[in-house]
């Protein structure tokens, strides 16, 4: 079977309703399908210089330098560099956290996921030294009172990260796996920071050791206050 992108699919669509004729649409697919890999290409490339240095301290030749493209080639695929960082940001992201979920995936208990999500973690400095560092953390830092859209993104992450572990929480009493009377927010909330206080410390010393410790506090808090 023939695999389309979105953007394929879309131009699809017109031409069953015989809005663009097929030629039309073979030419824009090729177009189409040429200007995502260059974007993706792009991406992948400065994504790790963006997290390295930080969104202010990147310049434009080092984006042109790493990519082997004109100042015109990336910013005919991005509007300027903010977005440029914001997508290779979410690019960052969508890469760890699929290690993440995979690794949750293999349980189906919520109290195991929990477990299985300090296990990840607990390796998660040695994840992230070849990409320079947590993601989500260093953007965080760095884009604070410099830039509210990149902040806010950050922000928003680190919020979606934080109710994924209270939704756990909360599946786990509903399951009877987790104590009634505890506050999933608060837990949620509770574990997130030791999570980042400890990445943090790792990336400071440039030890996982930090990590590997706080990973072990946590087990034995859902241990012994979570656990029915």
């Amino acid at each position: 079977m023939t695999a389309y992108s979105v953007s394929e699919l879309r131009l699809l669509g017109l031409i069953r309703k015989k809005i663009i004729p097929f030629g039309i649409f073979y030419y824009i697919c090729i177009m189409v399908t040429k200007a995502e890999r260059t974007s993706e290409y792009i991406i992948e490339t400065v994504a790790p210089i963006f997290n390295k240095h930080g969104y202010a301290a990147t310049s434009l030749s080092d984006l042109t330098k790493a990519t082997g493209l004109t100042k015109g080639a990336l910013y005919g695929n991005f509007k300027n560099k903010e977005e440029l960082a914001l997508e290779a940001f979410n690019h960052t992201v969508r890469r760890l956290m699929f290690g993440i979920k995979e690794s949750m995936s293999k349980v189906e208990s919520p109290l195991m996921k929990l477990y299985s999500m300090c296990d990840w973690y607990t390796d998660y400095y040695h994840f992230t030294s070849d990409v320079g560092g947590c993601p989500v953390l260093n953007l965080a830092i760095d884009s604070n009172n410099n830039d509210e859209l990149l902040f806010n993104r950050a922000k928003e992450v680190v919020g979606k990260l934080k109710k994924s572990i209270a939704d756990l929480v909360k599946e786990g009493i509903e399951k009877g796996e987790i104590r009634e009377g505890v506050d999933p927010e608060r837990v949620g909330g509770r574990i997130y920071s030791m999570i980042q206080g400890s990445i943090f410390m790792s990336g400071v010393l440039k030890d996982n050791a930090p990590v590997v410790d706080m990973m072990e506090h946590i087990r034995q808090m859902i241990k012994t206050e979570l656990e029915t």
